[in-house]
């Protein structure tokens, strides 16, 4: 019997895009401290702790996450009880 060899399909290449923030010497020192406790790196601390905002909203983003102009809504209560 003759064996059929089917190729893998090539993965997409990934892209990836450079994020830079500054932090004061404290903030770092707290930064190294934490994962140095914590046996991890910087880096995976900080996608841990955002990955829920870059992995929800990759298509839309819901419209009670969208600033109004009345962010306290202090109006909105006032004309809907008058």
């Amino acid at each position: 019997m003759p064996v059929n060899k089917t190729r893998k399909k090539k993965r997409k290449k990934v892209r990836y895009r450079e994020v830079t923030l500054k932090l004061s010497k404290n903030q770092q020192q707290s930064l190294v401290n934490y994962c140095m406790a914590r046996r991890t790196t910087p880096t995976k601390l900080i996608k841990k702790m955002i990955r829920p905002f870059l992995s929800n909203y990759s298509k839309e983003v819901p419209e009670d996450i969208y600033v109004t102009a009345n962010q306290l809504d202090l109006f909105g209560q006032e004309q809907l009880h008058s």
